[in-house]
């Protein structure tokens, strides 16, 4: 990436405005159009509340000037999810129900990094405060057994053998954060530069990670996918429709692929069963329904279980983070009560 794109990026990411802000305006313009406003007008009534304004002014002379919603909202910074759910909204005219939709996503979204920070919070603070607790020990008290036992050869090697353990646990904390840092740096201003292809192989290397794409890919799929089909449009100009776009590089990898499986004269079922990141239902679901009508149906269900058991699994997820957290500390605990007690021990066994 170079040094125009980094000034991009950086400057993108200070003027987003706040992801409680971006909500609220989405409520209150969802608010506006369900009641029959129309957009121009539901976006210069949002311009009563101050904060809003500046927002509400920029997206309204944005659409007066000819773009698109979703561009007009890209101008003044909003969330990327949020762009580009709102992007198919060029293509079913949908805006409402768009809106409403991407609501409940962003909403779960936020929620869910609320959960973690929540659950994160408190056993980081103890961690660190046991990693100070810690070098402590190292530096202070083992030095003064080693002094106060260097007549028990056991003893002292017992004190060495534990401060060799956690220069050994430093060490591999620090290099770790390191290459978590920088790897997440690199693949930051370098993503853009590797294939979608190799990008959906790292993420298939991942475990849990590979999950959540897959959940995530499956749902944006099946959620766009239905709401094109209330169009009336076919399926080849549906994926065409999904290739074309940017926003989403996998989905658009996928619709390119399924595109030129079509084209060939192939149906999609046996393509589609066989993407990493496709939960494999939907291809069950394009074999069984013929008609356009229940497929649309099917998937417009299928994205509404997908939310819920996305919502399950991640909740459950977060549940164990202070568990973890907690087993951590307690072998902190008794690797320090050891550190300082083992060597007492010894010399109580050898007097």
């Amino acid at each position: 990436m170079d040094l125009s794109q980094k000034r991009h990026f950086w400057q993108r990411v200070n003027n987003s405005p706040k992801k409680e802000l971006q909500l609220r305006f989405l409520h209150r313009l969802h608010r506006l159009l369900n009641n029959g406003y129309p957009i121009i007008e539901a976006l210069e009534m949002i311009q009563w509340d101050n904060q809003l304004k500046s927002i509400a002014s920029s997206v309204m002379t944005s659409l007066k000037s000819g773009s698109h919603f979703d561009e007009a909202l890209e101008r003044v910074h909003f969330n990327q999810a949020i762009t580009a759910y709102l992007y198919f909204v060029r293509s079913n005219g949908d805006l409402l129900s768009s809106i409403e939709k991407c609501i409940t996503m962003f909403e779960l979204r936020m929620l869910y990094m609320k959960k973690f920070r929540e659950s994160a919070r408190y056993p980081l603070i103890l961690l660190v405060v046991f990693a100070l607790l810690l070098y402590f020990v190292k530096q202070s008290v083992l030095p003064s057994f080693i002094d106060l036992f260097q007549n028990s050869a056991e003893t002292a090697s017992t004190v060495m053998l534990t401060i060799t353990l956690i220069d050994f646990a430093e060490q591999f904390v620090v290099i770790l954060c390191l290459i978590l840092s920088v790897g997440f740096l690199i693949w930051q201003f370098n993503r853009k530069k590797v294939s979608i292809d190799k990008q959906i192989k790292f993420y298939n290397m991942i475990p849990l990670y590979r999950q959540y794409k897959r959940m995530e890919i499956s749902f944006l799929f099946a959620s766009h996918l239905s709401s094109l089909l209330t169009t009336g449009l076919s399926i080849k100009e549906i994926l065409v429709n999904m290739s074309s776009q940017k926003k989403q590089p996998i989905l658009a990898y996928y619709a390119s692929l399924l595109t030129a499986e079509l084209s060939r004269g192939i149906y999609v079922t046996n393509l589609l069963a066989n993407l990493p990141l496709i939960d494999k239902q939907i291809s069950a679901m394009f074999q069984k329904n013929a008609d356009t009508e229940a497929l649309e149906k099917d998937l417009s269900i299928y994205a509404e279980f997908q939310t819920e058991e996305m919502h399950r699994k991640i909740m459950k997820a977060i549940t164990y983070i202070q568990p973890i957290f907690f087993l951590i500390l307690a072998g902190l605990i008794i690797f320090i009560y050891m550190a300082l007690m083992w060597p007492m021990f010894q010399l109580i066994n050898t007097i």
